[in-house]
């Protein structure tokens, strides 16, 4: 998030939506940081279950996602009773990882709240190693993305 967040074609996005509830304010009257990383996991779920991953799906695969790493940006602070849009992507994918991006906003006035990423890898559940992302899962993600354009 070094520079501009690069987005993809406006079809590659999955838009996840959200209402701010009273228990992820903190004492200083805005949203808890840790609230914005919820989101993000909801969206990447969400996204994962319209592709046809659904959790019963990675589970009865054999293997699945898990996190490397998240780098979140704060710009903005949302509020109580706002509504949030998390617009995410698939920035891309390699042998064992994925790159999943996001931009947080504030909906009614398309305020930046935060920019983020999360560096996923795929793993094998029976022994807890990385795997190759399976060519399914790919074509997948991949199919979602025409499906939206036509």
């Amino acid at each position: 998030m070094d520079g501009e967040l690069q987005e993809p074609s406006k079809s590659a996005i999955f838009v996840f939506e959200h209402h701010v509830r009273d228990d992820e304010i903190d004492a200083l009257g805005h949203v808890n940081n840790l609230a914005y990383l919820k989101w993000m996991l909801s969206a990447a779920v969400a996204h994962s279950t319209a592709c046809g991953w659904t959790t019963e799906r990675y589970l009865k695969s054999g293997g699945g996602w898990v996190v490397r790493s998240h780098k979140i940006e704060y710009l903005n602070s949302a509020l109580a009773n706002d509504c949030i849009t998390v617009r995410t992507w698939i920035a891309g994918f390699k042998k064992v990882t994925s790159l999943r991006r996001y931009q947080i906003l504030r909906s009614s006035d398309q305020t930046i709240l935060a920019e983020a990423e999360t560096n996923w890898a795929f793993i094998g559940f029976e022994h807890r190693v990385p795997r190759r992302i399976p060519q399914e899962v790919i074509d997948d993600f991949r199919r979602f993305q025409l499906d939206v354009e036509s």
